[in-house]
């Protein structure tokens, strides 16, 4: 059980939740939350986007039932927290880049305090938020509205590529990490996939996740994956 500090709203549909309590994690980890009873059945999975001495910091987008709890929740109210679970962005050395897409920027917050003067790309459909957090953290910021935010980014031009965002901007980046490799360069590609969770501790294959060696789980192989080794399905 947690207690709620601060639960701003960033954007429209869009919040940044800060809750106290002793907890930690790695990049790309997340927690499972709850902040009802019995319904909605299933906790709601969101990643890590900073750790502090104090809690640990979320961002969300209301999409239904449990995150338009999460959004009518105030300054001491109370949360349940799981975790942190799963398999997350892996320590590395070199260039790098951070490429988030909408809400997929949660985790990459974490990954720029861990990883400083990395160059950091960020994608908006319609509405930027939380941006000037990020700049400080940024050999290079590039923030893209309206458009594609891959097309901005060299994958030639690094050594490791995270990203984090819906499904076709995924699939986009393997398809870049294949060229790139076709170039003679070979990044390692890390894609932090948005797939439904339950329990977030792999037994109940809800998360399941295509890969050229079989089935694997989201939640506990993942959510991070190298790029490479899963099997996008249109």
């Amino acid at each position: 059980m947690a207690t709620v500090i601060t639960n701003e709203r960033l954007a429209d549909g869009v919040y940044h939740l800060r809750v106290e309590g002793n907890y930690g994690g790695e990049m790309g980890q997340f927690y499972m939350l709850r902040a009802w009873g019995a319904y909605p059945l299933l906790s709601r999975p969101l990643s890590i986007h900073q750790v502090n001495d104090d809690g640990v910091e979320f961002l969300y987008h209301v999409v239904g039932e449990g995150t338009e709890i999460f959004a009518g929740l105030t300054p001491g109210d109370n949360i349940d927290l799981e975790g942190p679970f799963g398999s997350g962005f892996p320590e590395v050395e070199g260039k790098v880049a951070l490429v988030g897409g909408g809400i997929g920027i949660a985790p990459l917050y974490y990954c720029a305090q861990k990883l400083p003067n990395s160059d950091i790309y960020l994608g908006f459909s319609r509405e930027a938020f939380r941006t000037e957090a990020f700049r400080p953290l940024a050999a290079e910021l590039t923030v893209n509205v309206g458009g594609l935010i891959l097309d901005n980014v060299d994958f030639t031009s690094y050594d490791h590529i995270f990203v984090c965002g819906p499904h076709p901007m995924l699939k986009a980046a393997q398809l870049k990490g294949f060229a790139a490799e076709t170039a003679g360069k070979i990044p390692g590609v890390y894609l932090s996939l948005e797939n439904r969770m339950a329990c977030g501790i792999g037994a109940c294959l809800v998360c399941s996740v295509s890969c050229r060696d079989g089935q694997r789980k989201a939640c506990a192989d993942g959510p991070v994956f190298l790029a490479e080794e899963v099997l996008f399905h249109d």
